[in-house]
């Protein structure tokens, strides 16, 4: 939250003092602040996994697209061995099945690392829908201390009210991010 609208908050508190009435205005405010922080850091946390998590996938297909390079190579080469002439037989046959041995490793090698890259995608679109839940609640509740802090303006109610029902949907889409699993 900009430092102006701390202090423009505190202002308009400072006035509500000097009516009774605006009392349960500010103190909504103030809990609706406190909560609008930590749906924020709870939104900031899940972007930070969420790139984590990412970074962590794009190294494993790097490191699938590696061993996927050696098997290629060691399956072009054992294909060499075969269609050349050699002087010694026995051992050409013997280099041939050692490649084709280690490409067929390879392959093997690429279906784990696959299978791990795909599982590390799955936590990126997870956090990543926490995160959208925690930037919605986060922008309900934004919403609504601007809306309870017209009743400050305005002294009428009816802006409390709303503020009250954007506070408690913003709770409710925040909290849902906590229930994504």
């Amino acid at each position: 939250m900009p430092e102006g609208d701390i202090h423009e908050m505190h202002e308009q508190a400072e006035e509500a003092r000097h009516n009774p009435s605006l009392k349960p205005v500010s103190l909504t405010m103030a809990v609706v602040a406190v909560l609008l922080a930590i749906v924020s850091l709870l939104g900031h946390r899940a972007h930070t996994e969420e790139v984590l998590a990412q970074a962590k996938a794009s190294d494993q297909w790097a490191f699938y697209q590696a061993k996927n390079l050696r098997r290629h190579n060691y399956e072009i080469f054992a294909d060499l061995m075969s269609i050349m002439a050699s002087k010694d037989a026995a051992k050409a046959d013997q280099a041939r099945e050692k490649y084709t041995h280690l490409a067929e490793r390879y392959r093997d090698e690429q279906k784990e690392i696959e299978t791990e890259a795909r599982k590390l995608e799955q936590e990126v679109a997870l956090a990543g829908h926490k995160a959208n839940r925690f930037n919605l609640g986060e922008v309900f509740l934004e919403i609504a201390l601007v809306v309870t802090s017209i009743t400050l303006l305005t002294t009428s109610r009816s802006y409390w009210m709303m503020g009250m029902v954007f506070a408690a949907l913003g709770v409710v889409v925040a909290a849902t991010g906590l229930l994504v699993h």
